[in-house]
């Protein structure tokens, strides 16, 4: 197990980037984790997950932006989303650059579909910026603050492996019931 940890904190930071760049917010928490028990540090890691958030959302606006007929392509079995992302848009505004940081299923997808429109490219790229901060130190502190609770969950899992699949079942079909409502043709 401590092989594990060395590993983590060694190849931690660099997976944690990497994995941040799409928008994940599960590396972050297990880096916050990690952090609790000693393993890595704190801060760094907040930067490392905010810089690569901020970067992947932007490269996501510039790809859609200046790439249009490639991300249309593969974007294809996505149309419902991106119009969902849309209509969020006009909703929302300019917080959805905020929102979306929060919510699994259209953090990739909003980037996108602000990419698509007119939308300043300075005025993305600053509140992104503001928004990746946010994200960072929500989800950094937040699994920091509660490093405990989630070590004793992850015993609890450890002892009884049948929960794990039993919460992901939960989880996942709670959110293909929100896309499917949320996509839903009017």
């Amino acid at each position: 197990m401590e092989d594990t940890f060395s590993n983590l904190a060694t190849y931690g930071y660099i997976g944690l980037f990497l994995y941040s760049l799409g928008g994940g917010f599960v590396a972050l928490i297990g880096a916050g984790v990690l952090s609790f028990m000693g393993k890595m540090d704190l801060s760094l890691s907040i930067l490392i997950a905010f810089s690569a958030n901020a970067l992947g959302d932007v490269l996501l606006f510039y790809m859609a932006r200046y790439q249009k007929s490639m991300m249309m392509e593969g974007l294809r079995k996505h149309r419902r989303k991106l119009a969902l992302a849309h209509v969020m848009m006009k909703r929302k505004g300019s917080w959805i650059i905020l929102i979306q940081k929060f919510v699994y299923g259209i953090k990739t997808l909003i980037p996108i579909a602000i990419g698509l429109t007119k939308y300043d490219f300075k005025k993305f790229a600053i509140l992104n910026v503001l928004s990746a901060g946010v994200w960072a130190l929500v989800f950094g502190l937040g699994s920091y603050y509660s490093g405990s609770a989630l070590i004793k969950l992850a015993e609890i899992i450890g002892e009884k492996p049948w929960i794990a699949p039993i919460i992901l079942v939960f989880f996942g079909g709670a959110l293909w019931v929100y896309m499917e409502q949320a996509t839903k043709k009017k």
